[in-house]
């Protein structure tokens, strides 16, 4: 036990009798974050440019996927 769960008390206006929902979980459950190499944040400063690049990349990859098939 840390020194500070000694140090703990439940206090008597805790009331947990009528608990409710976070209203920000539903946001963090969506959520996914990665970690960038330096090298890979220097080119893609926010979120909208790096998602624009793998959708490029996600586009490039369905079609080399459609001209294999067509081979």
């Amino acid at each position: 036990m840390t020194k500070n769960e000694e140090d703990f008390e439940m206090r008597d206006e805790y009331e947990f009798a009528n608990p409710i929902r976070n209203p920000y979980v539903q946001r963090f459950q969506e959520l996914n974050l990665v970690s960038l190499d330096p090298d890979v944040k220097a080119a893609f400063p926010d979120s909208k440019s790096v998602n624009d690049a793998l959708r490029v990349v996600m586009q490039a990859a369905k079609v080399l996927q459609e001209f294999k098939k067509a081979s």
